[in-house]
C-alpha cells in the first residue's frame, strides 16, 4: 500500500495469537489466531471504519494498537506530532505512557467502562491528573469545558455514573477520551450498546467533534450502516483478516469480495426504490483456532472454486485505492448499493 505524507498510523502484518492451554500442566496445544496478518493505514483527519461480525478480531486490533495487548508479531507505526515514527509494538510500557496522551480509546460498554465509585468530575479529570496536565481549579474548568463539548451540563459533574442514561454515560466516556486532546482515537463500537435514537445523537456528536477538533478515528463496529455514516474509508474484516478496503462510496457501490457483498445485502437501503437481493451465508463462521486452508471465507462463499481451498489470496490493490483478498476480485461483478 502506497503511503502519503500525512499518515498518522501504519499497521503492517499485525498478528495476535492467544494460546490454548489444556491439561494439569496447562500445556499449549494450539493458538486462537484472533488477528492474523492485518495491514492498513490511517491518514490525519480521516475516519477509517473497521467492520465485521462479532469475533472477527476488530476489537483485538484496536487494543493491540494501544498496547492493551502485546502483539504476537507485526509492526504498528505511529507518527507523532513532530513527524517522528514510533513502532508501538516494540517499545516498553514506560515509553508507551507519553503516547497515551495522543492515542486514546472509547470503550464499547458505557456501563462497565466508568468507575461507579467516582464522580463524573473525577472520571473525566483522571487522565489530566495521571499525565499531570491539570490539577485543582484548572482541572475543574477543563472538565466543565469538556462536558459542554459533548452536550452535558457541567452542573452534573459531581454526580455518579448510575445517575445518567446510557447515551449520557457514553458522552462521559467521550469527554474522558478528549481530555488530553488526542490526535488518534480508537472508537470500539461506541454506539452498539445504545438505543437507535441515541446512536444517531452520539454519531452526529462524533462527526462534529471530528470536524471541529481535527480528530483521526479508527471506528470499529459490526453494523455496516453505522460505519457508512461516519467513515471516509472502510476495511472489512473476516476471522482475523482484512478481506477488502476502499473509500466508503466505492466499497458500497462496487464491492470486490463476496463477503462484503453479503454484508451490503443485509443493510436496508435509505432509498426504498433500491432493491437488493438478500444474500444468506450458509454454514458457520470459521474458527480462528482451526481456520480452513486457502481462503478463510471459501467454505461459505457462493463463488468458491478449487483454488480457493488451496491457496491463500493476498490483499492486493485491484483498482486504485481499492484492495481485496480474493482470487477472482477482478472478474466478479458483485451487487452493491444501487447495483
Amino acid at each position: 500500500m502506497e503511503l502519503s505524507d500525512n499518515i498518522i498510523l501504519d499497521v503492517k502484518d499485525l498478528k495476535q495469537y492467544f494460546p490454548i492451554r489444556r491439561g494439569f500442566f496447562q500445556k499449549v496445544v494450539g493458538y486462537v489466531k484472533a488477528v492474523d496478518g492485518v495491514s492498513f493505514f490511517i491518514r490525519e483527519n480521516e475516519v477509517l471504519g473497521l467492520v465485521g461480525e462479532s469475533g472477527c478480531g476488530k476489537t483485538t486490533t484496536g487494543r493491540c494498537i494501544l498496547r492493551l495487548y502485546d502483539p504476537t508479531a507485526g509492526e504498528i507505526w505511529y507518527h507523532k506530532q513532530g513527524g517522528e515514527a514510533v513502532n508501538v509494538s516494540h517499545i516498553s510500557r514506560r515509553e508507551m505512557k507519553p503516547l497515551r496522551r495522543e492515542m486514546r480509546m472509547i470503550f464499547q460498554d458505557p456501563f462497565s467502562s466508568l468507575n461507579p465509585r467516582l464522580t463524573v468530575k473525577d472520571i473525566i479529570g483522571e487522565p489530566l491528573l495521571i499525565h499531570r496536565a491539570a490539577t485543582g481549579k484548572e482541572m475543574e474548568n477543563r472538565v466543565a469545558e469538556l462536558m459542554k463539548a459533548v452536550g452535558l451540563d457541567p452542573a452534573y459533574m459531581r454526580r455518579y455514573p448510575h445517575e445518567f442514561s446510557g447515551g449520557q454515560r457514553q458522552r462521559i466516556g467521550l469527554a474522558r477520551t478528549l481530555s488530553l486532546s488526542p490526535r488518534l482515537i480508537i472508537a470500539d463500537e461506541p454506539v452498539s450498546a445504545l438505543d437507535v435514537s441515541v446512536q444517531a445523537q452520539v454519531l452526529n456528536l462524533l462527526q462534529r467533534l471530528k470536524d471541529d477538533l481535527g480528530l483521526t478515528l479508527l471506528f470499529i463496529a459490526h453494523d455496516l450502516s453505522v460505519v457508512e455514516h461516519v467513515s471516509d474509508r472502510i476495511g472489512v474484516m473476516y476471522v482475523g483478516k482484512i478481506v477488502e478496503m476502499a473509500k466508503t462510496e466505492e466499497l458500497l457501490g462496487n464491492p470486490l469480495h463476496p463477503y462484503t457483498e453479503a454484508l451490503i445485502s443485509a443493510v436496508p437501503p435509505a432509498d426504498p426504490a433500491i432493491r437488493l437481493d438478500r444474500i444468506v451465508l450458509e454454514g458457520d463462521v470459521a474458527s480462528p483456532a482451526n481456520p480452513p486452508s486457502g481462503c478463510i471465507f471459501h467454505p461459505r462463499c457462493h463463488y468458491a472454486r478449487d483454488v480457493c481451498s488451496q491457496e491463500v489470496p493476498e490483499l492486493v490493490e485491484v483498482e486504485p485505492g481499492h484492495y481485496a483478498s480474493c482470487h477472482f476480485a477482478a472478474e466478479f461483478e458483485l451487487q452493491g448499493i444501487g447495483g
